[in-house]
């Protein structure tokens, strides 16, 4: 969530941010008024009960004739400071419920506009050109059943529609990505983490999860849990009510777990494949930083995301995500997208998103400074979504029989091959 003195200073930045995310001006006005019933009720609250303590002294030192009238007063005041406090209890769960609606503010630089808005920054890498080459590229399901990797029938058949088995050496390719992934976060002084794929509430919530994206989450309702469309979501909320030592940032943290997202909205999307599944692991990197550091850091993630790409020998491009596509948490986002020959377009890998404080104030967890204590800023950045990544491996290093060349940063962790061969029948 925002600061509330923020939008109380500067609220037609906050119009101009909710206006630039398409969203509904409207609210910043509805809690504006919200917060001015919530300051004045508390005020009036505590006025009638310092009076009701004033009161409380005069009575025992009255004389008979004035303690009854005393009293009588006491019993009114009693019942209007009910009042009052019922008042100040609406107009704060009012408050905190319009301030939970409102995304973060989007930064200055981010280009205005929705999901085709975007401003490519840079490119890298040579798209190969297969025509020259003498072959027709395959796309990743048909190199995956040549391969032996990936059985997307008998997915759909266990569990349905965008679920998937990863077979044989389609099983040991997502080990050598998650283990050499997770090689390069550690050497970059990442803490690796094994994340709960289940979190409450709060945590969800917390991290901005249950807003415009709550139809993407699975629920359970029996047990109220989420199941988590990513380890940000763990990740952000392994702190959740603590005060840290501003000596101990950055905390910088790796987390592997399996994702869940039900894909609302992407009927007849990517339906060919893995692009768009259901389950997927991952590899998420999660910076805590001082709030002065959170652009810099923002940096960073974006460098060790594109040295990933690099190492993978994937063409890519790195684009300036547009304010109507970043997300209630984000003020902004920059994504990597790796050419994938058989589209023949960019489309996204790897993600990573400077949150400033709007997830920190949302779970209580803030820096002590001194004598200073106040909220941090959040970051996240994808590092290895297996199942695109796979996608991307395949068809960008496939060879004409079929086979597909290995990488040479995954060799070490696929038993030293350098290709993976089409399975004999």
């Amino acid at each position: 969530m925002i600061d509330l003195r923020l939008l109380r200073e500067d609220p037609d930045r906050v119009r101009a941010s909710q206006r630039a995310r398409g969203e509904d001006v409207a609210l910043v006005d509805s809690l504006l008024s919200a917060d001015e019933r919530r300051r004045s009720s508390g005020v009036r609250f505590d006025e009638l009960r310092a009076e009701q303590k004033a009161l409380g002294k005069l009575i025992p030192k009255a004389s008979a004739d004035e303690k009854a009238e005393l009293l009588k007063k006491a019993s009114r005041l009693a019942a209007d400071v009910k009042v009052a406090d019922a008042e100040r209890d609406a107009a704060d769960a009012e408050t905190q419920e319009l301030l939970l609606q409102l995304g973060n503010l989007v930064h200055p630089d981010v280009p205005v506009g929705g999901e085709e808005d975007f401003v490519t920054l840079e490119t890298h890498g040579e798209i190969r050109d297969f025509t020259a080459e003498g072959f027709e590229p395959k796309d990743h399901l048909e190199l995956g059943t040549l391969l032996g990797a990936i059985d997307t029938e008998r997915g759909a058949k266990v569990s349905g529609s965008r679920f998937y088995f990863l077979t044989g050496v389609g099983a040991l390719l997502e080990l050598a990505l998650v283990n050499a992934a997770m090689a390069q976060a550690t050497a970059a002084g990442f803490t690796p983490m094994l994340t709960p794929a289940l979190v409450r509430p709060q945590s969800m919530a917390g991290t901005g999860f249950l807003g415009q994206a709550a139809q993407d989450v699975y629920h359970l309702d029996k047990d109220d849990l989420y199941l988590v469309g990513t380890s940000e979501v763990a990740l952000a909320a392994y702190h959740m009510d603590e005060i840290l030592d501003a000596d101990r940032l950055p905390l910088r943290y790796a987390g592997f777990s399996p994702c869940f997202r039900r894909e609302a909205g992407s009927h007849g999307k990517d339906t060919r494949g893995i692009f768009r599944v259901h389950q997927f692991d991952k590899v998420e990197m999660f910076s805590y930083v001082a709030p002065e550091d959170s652009q810099a850091e923002h940096q960073r993630l974006l460098e060790w995301e594109k040295q990933w790409l690099t190492s993978l020998e994937l063409p890519f491009r790195v684009i300036d995500v547009a304010s109507a596509d970043l997300g209630s948490s984000a003020s902004r986002k920059f994504d990597c997208e790796a050419w994938i020959p058989t589209q023949g377009k960019y489309r996204e890998l790897t993600s990573t998103s400077d949150c400033t404080e709007f997830q920190s104030r949302r779970l209580q967890i803030r820096v002590r400074d001194g004598k200073q204590v106040k909220p941090l800023a959040t970051l996240n950045g994808t590092l290895c979504a297996v199942p695109r990544t796979i996608v991307a491996v395949l068809e960008n290093h496939q060879q004409a029989d079929g086979s597909v060349r290995v990488p040479e940063v995954l060799r070490p962790y696929l038993g030293g091959r350098e290709v993976l061969e089409p399975v004999t029948k």
